[in-house]
Parts: C-alpha cells; sequence; structure tokens
C-alpha cells in the first residue's frame, strides 16, 4: 500500500512542488490538499493520509494549533511532518512539542523530501536528530524544566529502556540499536514501545524532546 500524504500549506506553489515530488515515487499518493491548518481535521477524518505535510505558519490556523487539535481530536491520528522556511525557528519546536513526530525545510532537494515522508511513515526513526538536538538546546530548557523531570521520574524506566532512549536521541534506528546492544530488533521494539508507554509519548521524537528537556540526555 502507497503512503497517503495530505499537503497543508498556505502557498500554491509550495504544495504543487510537494506534490510533484511525492507522485514520482511509486510507493507514496497525495491524497489531498489543504491551504490553512483549520481545514485539516475534516480531510484527515475524509481522507485517512498516513502523513500530513503541514506549514508551520499559516494566516488562520498554523501548524503547531493545527497539530493539537489533530491530535486531540482524531482517534488514530496520521504521523505529522511539520513544513517550515527556517531550520532553527521556535515555532519549529513548539510544533514538535505539540506533538508533531519531524520537520522538513522547504527548501529540501527532492531525495530529502521523499526520505523525510517515507520515514516518518515508519517511525522506526529520528527524523534529523542533529536538527533537533539544536533545537532542545536553544528551545527546551534543557535540564530546566522541571515538569518534563517529573514526567521521567515517573517513568521509572530500566537501565535497558534508558540506554535504549539515549540511542533514540542519538538518532539511531531500531535495526541499528539492535547492532549495537547485540538483541534482536524484536528486542529493541519492544524496549522502544516500553519507553513512549511510560513516558506518554505519541512517539519517539515526544519521547527524546523529554530526554532533553529533562536533563537526562545532553543536546549539545
Amino acid at each position: 500500500m502507497p503512503v497517503r500524504v495530505l499537503l497543508v500549506d498556505d502557498e500554491p506553489l509550495v504544495r504543487a512542488g510537494l506534490r510533484a515530488v511525492l507522485e514520482a515515487q511509486p510507493d507514496i499518493e497525495v491524497a489531498g490538499e489543504a491551504a490553512d491548518g483549520a481545514a485539516v481535521i475534516p480531510l484527515v477524518r475524509q481522507l485517512r493520509p498516513d502523513v500530513v505535510a503541514m506549514d508551520v505558519r499559516m494566516p488562520l490556523l498554523d501548524g503547531i494549533e493545527a497539530t493539537r487539535a489533530l491530535l486531540r481530536t482524531v482517534a488514530e491520528p496520521p504521523k505529522i511532518l511539520v513544513v517550515t522556511t527556517f531550520e532553527n525557528d521556535e515555532y519549529v519546536y513548539e510544533a514538535l512539542r505539540a506533538g508533531a513526530d519531524g520537520f522538513l525545510l522547504k527548501r529540501a532537494r527532492p531525495a530529502e523530501i521523499v526520505h523525510a515522508v517515507r520515514l516518518i511513515a515508519e517511525g522506526e526513526s529520528l527524523l534529523f536528530p542533529a536538527s533537533v538536538r539544536r533545537l532542545a538546546a536553544e528551545y527546551g530548557e534543557s535540564g530546566g524544566n522541571r515538569a518534563a523531570r517529573a514526567e521521567l521520574e515517573r517513568a521509572r524506566l530500566t537501565e535497558r529502556e534508558g540506554e535504549v532512549l539515549r540511542l533514540m536521541a542519538r538518532g539511531l534506528s531500531n535495526a541499528e540499536i539492535a547492532a549495537r546492544l547485540v538483541v534482536s530488533t524484536e528486542t529493541v521494539k519492544s524496549h522502544v514501545s516500553a519507553v513512549l508507554a511510560k513516558l506518554g509519548a505519541r512517539d519517539r521524537t515526544q519521547a527524546v524532546i523529554t530526554a532533553y528537556e529533562s536533563g537526562f540526555v545532553a543536546p549539545g
């Protein structure tokens, strides 16, 4: 089955460019388009995309609020890929904190766009881990976020789960973590699932942000 993508951006040229790049791939299908975040929820319910590629800044409802609304109201929400002009942007970090699964620069090369969509859909690796680390260092109150520290303490991660979380924060995939720890990929998947469940995280991006903001992992 192809990965179904919903494009949400107030610039028609951006949507057209993304559509051209994605529809050139045999395993990706553009399910629909929207010009503002306010249209996301009804279109998601109607089209059931796997990934929403969403501009972070839009005139009526921006990508941050659209992400919050989508995750709050849709029972099985799609993955959310924030599309942005600037990499080092507090809006991007807030979108990730709100529940977005990753971000993509509008100036990205076609191969990077395709890779981002596939990676987000699979959910087994962190997209652009170095960039997430830089954002956490600048905007994440790293080590000083009491709520994140309390959340991590409540999780009571085992030593192995903590090790897996640190490797997730470095951007390693499940297969790479398995090779590093000399265990099976299925074992790693079980550990990742346990980490997410204990942290109450939607996916590994939110788990990694908690790890940075709590000081469990240093973003530097």
